[in-house]
């Protein structure tokens, strides 16, 4: 079995790398020729390349438009895929867009799969990543299933196709306000004289706790040190995949919109480079004097 790896970014790299070292036979691709030399015999020069006779196309984008494109527009991927092929999305798309390109795909007698993940790069590199993966074609998940094993710590089928995107849209949603109410928590009790360690130690002791305080604080917050790996720009885009799939839905949630303007605005105010985790400066320094 054939795998093309579309999109080796600092997820999509490590991910790629880690198939390889699990025995499969995997060709990769990326924007980035700079990477050629490091996968030697494995790297392709287009995405067309390296999806010459794959049975299994993995896209590890930073959108679902870039997606599109590598499949029918200028990477002209499909067309270059075994007989019926399975196309898995690994980025963080929106669902919508997802349902689309699986009719599109389906014409061409190609099966899609969405399988965004979340854990990091440390865990994109050991194999433990969870997986929520959307798609009701059965035959189609058990292709591409000891793949998405090898990938996992944890695999969820979360529903039809689409479902993956969505579920991990609205996952990062979550955490993305979790992290912008307990900043200005920790603000809130800063002003008032409170130790943010202790009213950490309170948060995490009580009903206010969440993966977000128990992790991501104390690691990257209290120390300032604001270095998870994922970006500011990168979340703000997720939570305005959920903000999206609202819309289409025709929904008021005012906390999601809420969320999504106040990470826009801290991203305005920080930059594209700036590390996800650095949410927490823009309270300190928007919240006033």
């Amino acid at each position: 079995m054939k795998i093309a790896f579309v999109g080796l970014g600092a997820m999509g790299q490590p991910m790629a790398r880690w198939l390889l070292l699990q025995g499969f036979n995997v060709a990769v691709t990326d924007a980035n020729a700079d990477l050629a030399a490091s996968f030697g015999t494995n790297w392709a020069a287009t995405a067309e390349e390296a999806s010459a006779g794959a049975d299994i196309l993995i896209t590890m984008l930073p959108n679902g438009k870039i997606v599109r494109d590598v499949l029918l527009g200028s990477g002209n991927a499909a067309n270059a895929l075994a007989p019926d092929a399975v196309v898995v999305d690994m980025s963080s798309s929106d669902a919508a867009g997802t349902v689309l390109l699986g009719a599109e795909l389906s014409a061409r007698g190609i099966r899609l799969v969405d399988a965004p993940v979340s854990g990091g790069v440390v865990l994109a590199g050991q194999g433990k990543l969870a997986l929520m993966v959307g798609g009701s074609d059965d035959s189609a998940f058990e292709k591409v299933e000891p793949v998405l094993e090898a990938l996992s710590g944890k695999l969820l089928r979360v529903g039809k196709l689409g479902a993956g995107h969505a579920a991990k849209a609205i996952n990062n949603a979550v955490a993305a306000c979790n992290f912008a109410i307990l900043s200005e928590g920790l603000e809130l009790g800063r002003r008032f004289g409170l130790d943010g360690s202790v009213l950490l130690e309170v948060v995490n002791g009580s009903t206010g706790r969440s993966g977000v305080s128990e992790g991501l604080f104390p690691a990257q917050v209290l120390g300032e040190r604001y270095a998870l790996g994922f970006a500011l720009a990168l979340m703000t885009k997720d939570v305005g995949l959920a903000d999206g799939l609202r819309s289409d839905l025709g929904l008021e949630l005012p906390m999601l919109e809420q969320t999504l303007a106040q990470y826009r605005a801290a991203l305005d105010a920080l930059g594209n480079g700036a590390d996800f985790t650095e949410f927490h400066k823009f309270v300190q320094q928007s919240s006033g004097d």
